[in-house]
């Protein structure tokens, strides 16, 4: 197995327990106030693995364009929490996370569009029968 998949793959194992936890969580708990805790533990998690292996030396060697690119993702990431918490308040968390996962298909058509990655025809197929899941997921009794 390729180490990008492994990493994928964990990814998404993490994932799935990130909604089933934060459906819990949520319960009773203002989504945003819940988003922002949440914040705060992935903060110090992250920078105690920065600071555990030595590469908060790096900071200074990052370019302007990355800087800025980060932050802007940051932000996309802080939007995508935050109206996943609420819609994991609202909803069920068998339904959230399908349509949520619709971030597939949409990096699928942006990496295209704005990295002009290569979408072969299986791809393409993948990406609809995702689409197609998520409807029968979402609509489903």
């Amino acid at each position: 197995m390729n180490n990008w998949l492994l990493y994928a793959f964990l990814s998404a194992i993490f994932a799935a327990m990130t909604a089933i936890l934060a459906k819990i969580g949520v319960k009773n708990v203002n989504s945003n106030l819940a988003t922002a805790i949440r914040t705060i533990v992935i903060l110090l998690f992250a920078w105690g693995i920065v600071f555990f292996q030595g590469t908060a030396k790096q900071l200074s060697s990052i370019s302007k364009t990355s800087f800025i690119f980060l932050f802007f993702s940051g932000i996309a990431t802080g939007l995508s929490w935050l109206f996943y918490f609420r819609a994991l308040q609202l909803g069920n968390a068998a339904k959230v996370a399908p349509v949520d996962k619709l971030s597939l298909v949409f990096t699928i058509m942006l990496a295209a569009i704005i990295l002009k990655e290569k979408v072969t025809l299986l791809i393409l197929l993948g990406a609809i029968l995702m689409s197609v899941g998520t409807i029968l997921i979402t609509f489903s009794k």
